[in-house]
């Protein structure tokens, strides 16, 4: 029987998912919050495959996660930084972090703080616009995308 390719539902986080959403990709960034820069050190932290991480690093690069900077001309070697747009999922890796702490059964307990330039800790949360509160899961209502499951 042949399978049916579905088109999924489009939406920023499938956009999104298409630039971060691999696993080496994460722990690429991962790497790049704590420090890691360079690539021989992206792959010694991660495990990842030299080819593999070469590939998702090109794709946080065209993607506007991470720029490139150039420290050796001979040869030439770039180290990988966040732009803004890495730098804004700070929150998303931290609660990506926090989660796996909490859900995942022998998830192993590594560095999950990010520090903000006061020396304080970093909380990913929802925090509503209107009146500030920060909420929980239950507290969130999605809008009604006019598609039932199921159909």
């Amino acid at each position: 029987m042949a399978r049916r390719e579905v088109n999924p539902r489009e939406c920023s986080l499938a956009s999104a998912l298409n630039v971060v959403g691999e696993k080496w990709s994460l722990l690429a960034l991962r790497e790049v919050f704590y420090g890691v820069h360079r690539f021989d050190g992206i792959v010694r932290n991660t495990g990842a495959p030299r080819d593999v991480l070469a590939t998702r690093l090109r794709t946080l690069v065209d993607g506007g996660v991470l720029r490139k900077v150039r420290y050796s001309e001979r040869p030439p070697r770039d180290e990988y930084h966040l732009t803004e747009a890495g730098r804004e999922l700070a929150p998303a890796m931290l609660g990506l972090m926090r989660w796996g702490m909490r859900w995942v059964p022998g998830a192993p307990v590594g560095p999950t703080v990010f520090t903000h330039s006061c020396g304080g800790q970093l909380d990913a949360g929802i925090v509503c616009t209107s009146c500030g509160e920060k909420t929980g899961s239950g507290d969130v209502a999605l809008p009604d995308s006019g598609t039932a499951e199921g159909t």
